[in-house]
């Protein structure tokens, strides 16, 4: 059992991140918050009373109300008249940080509009989870939500990333994943270099890299089950020379191991780290 640091938090409207999977992933400022906050608010009361469970964390005589997008409109207020009244109130996702892809975004919203502090206990994010295993650059980086479910909006939305100088980031159902990267493969171009990123921190994680074209066929022919992030590398640039590459990689690896020097001449050729880990594992060797 934790050690719990219950105190008298001030007033305010306290966001707390809760694991997307291990539930020892929780940070100890969060169970703090979670032993100490005057009403207790979460996207599944069930799932946030089960984690309080394990990490020992009483509910007492305190509150706890259910926040999410079926009930927003009718517990915005009756949470904003606690606040009011100078309470502390927490507010848990079902799983990963609050106002990412969740309903605690309207509740925050509203919350900084009248005027009440709003206070961060970072932790789990199922997406920043994914871009640190997929492999891909993660100097810049576009989250993108959920893309539409209709082929041709799929589509044009991501013509309208097609462009963007940096990885994008998405979550799918798995239902939907193999059709999404069979649309991005017809959009983006099958080459690009991508990550399928399923179950993350959970007894089944599983992570496919390779390109668009691989991804589909691999979730076409073996469908993934699960909560879903896709992660796709930036466009790359198709006019840098052989011998660009080679005397980028060979001044870079005058004062790098070779796979920082692949790394770095990634980022400022704009090439597939791949092909460049490759050709510097070459010259390194001819050295």
């Amino acid at each position: 059992m934790v050690n719990l640091n219950k105190q008298k938090l001030a007033p305010g409207l306290y966001l707390i991140a809760t694991p997307i999977g291990t539930a020892r992933d929780i940070t100890l400022r969060a169970l703090d918050i979670l032993a100490s906050a005057d009403v207790i608010t979460a996207e599944d009361t069930r799932s946030l009373r089960h984690l309080m469970e394990i990490h020992g964390v009483p509910i007492g005589d305190r509150p706890i109300w259910a926040y999410h997008d079926h009930n927003g409109e009718r517990m915005r207020p009756r949470i904003l008249a606690a606040l009011a009244e100078g309470k502390s109130v927490v507010y848990a996702s079902e799983a990963g940080t609050p106002m990412v892809a969740d309903p605690g975004f309207d509740l925050g919203r509203a919350a900084v509009a009248e005027g009440y502090d709003l206070i961060s206990a970072p932790g789990p994010s199922a997406v920043i989870t994914a871009l640190t295993l997929a492999g891909l650059p993660t100097d810049r980086f576009l989250f993108a939500g959920f893309l539409p479910n209709a082929t041709g909006r799929r589509k044009t939305v991501m013509g309208e990333l097609a462009e963007v100088p940096a990885t994008l980031a998405f979550y799918e159902s798995p239902k939907r994943v193999a059709a999404m990267l069979r649309d991005a493969a017809l959009v983006l171009g099958g080459g690009r270099e991508a990550a399928m990123c399923r179950e993350l921190t959970k007894k089944f994680e599983e992570v496919r890299r390779g390109t668009l074209d691989e991804l589909a066929a691999s979730c076409a022919e073996s469908p993934p089950k699960g909560e879903i992030v896709v992660i796709i590398d930036r466009k790359r640039s198709t006019n840098v020379s052989e011998e660009d590459l080679d005397l980028a990689l060979s001044k870079a690896l005058e004062r790098l191991s070779v796979r920082d020097a692949a790394d770095a001449v990634t980022a400022e050729l704009g090439l597939p780290r791949r092909q460049v880990y490759q050709r510097a594992l070459q010259l390194a060797a001819d050295d």
